[in-house]
């Protein structure tokens, strides 16, 4: 993984074209090859209550070195929302504490993706 696009393809593929958001966390290597690709929460169709027990224990089971993680819209409109921005914020928080750096926050819809770190929320 090289970039927020090769990250949103491979999410993009997994989670398809959900009616719900599902929040997916990318484990990566030390090389940033990915270890691991798990939906942590399914939302509803315009939320999802996320926790960084359940990122995080993922990541430490596939004994991840940094993670990229993410979320689709179903609404296809890719702004992030003041929740998005706030569990990006704990989500970084408890990766530097744990020692497993989350590297961005993407949000997809069907043809779209934004990178949180890109836009400057990381």
């Amino acid at each position: 993984v090289r970039s927020p696009i090769d990250a949103a393809n491979i999410i993009r593929d997994f989670i398809g074209d959900s009616d719900r958001e599902r929040f997916v966390v990318l484990g990566l290597s030390t090389k940033n090859e990915p270890q691991v690709l798990q939906v942590v929460h399914t939302g509803s169709i315009n939320s999802s209550i996320v926790h960084p027990r359940d990122v995080m224990k993922a990541l430490i089971l596939a004994n991840c070195a940094s993670c990229i993680v993410a979320h689709n819209h179903p609404s296809n409109d890719v702004s992030p929302s003041p929740e998005d921005i706030e569990v990006t914020k704990r989500l970084v928080e408890a990766g530097h504490i744990i020692g497993i750096e989350v590297l961005d926050h993407l949000i997809l819809a069907s043809e779209q993706s934004l990178s949180l770190k890109e836009k400057g929320f990381l």
